[in-house]
């Protein structure tokens, strides 16, 4: 075999598995941080807002090399944290506040198609029922914000689209599964969609 075309399919070779580490230490926090509002809920029955951020911590460049050139595939680990509400509009028995915190690792392809897999230990729901009342011997009274809290980790799979040099940087369309604990004796499962935009607000239009 010709010692140029060896050299050059070596090359090429490498090229197309290199890994090249963003330099992020020059970044303020806003550059790393998209913020995000959507909707959440299954459509049906339970309906809500959700509002979050996500903070980079990590980005890697993976260049691949193409007959039309070279193409970048990026791969980020992110902070992720989120803060909603949902309820049943018609009924009012389901109406709940929920939080958590986890990563979530994103891989964006050269046409800026992204998909995703958040993981969230961290969770908290707090459950509000109608009004209620509580009979303590010969009294009646009515209980003030009815209801209680569970432990409600989270995980969710996405896809998504990036806007580069945006303030609407992105959308996002998720499968949300969050775990209710102790609900009774066990676990209450909850799967919700979730779409919605994120910012960035220190890009330009």
């Amino acid at each position: 075999m010709n010692l140029k075309l060896l050299a050059a399919l070596l090359f090429f070779g490498v090229a197309s598995i290199t890994a090249q580490e963003e330099p992020l230490s020059d970044l303020s926090f806003l550059d790393r941080t998209e913020f995000k509002v959507g909707y959440t809920g299954n459509i049906l029955w339970n309906n809500g807002l959700q509002v979050g951020a996500e903070y980079l911590l990590l980005e890697k460049i993976k260049v691949k090399q193409r007959k039309k050139g070279p193409k970048s595939i990026i791969h980020q680990l992110l902070l992720d944290g989120n803060l909603g509400v949902s309820t049943n509009f018609s009924s009012r028995t389901d109406t709940g506040v929920f939080t958590n915190f986890g990563v979530m690792w994103r891989r964006t392809n050269p046409k800026g198609k992204q998909l995703s897999i958040g993981i969230n230990p961290l969770g908290y729901y707090r459950s509000f029922l109608p009004e209620t009342y509580e009979v303590d011997g010969n009294d009646v009274n009515k209980v003030f914000l009815p209801g209680r809290g569970y432990y409600a980790p989270a995980l969710s799979i996405g896809l998504g689209r990036d806007r580069k040099g945006k303030v609407i940087s992105g959308r996002y369309f998720n499968l949300n599964l969050r775990l209710r604990t102790p609900y009774n004796t066990g676990t209450l499962p909850a799967i919700s969609l979730q779409y919605g935009i994120r910012f960035n607000f220190t890009k330009k239009r």
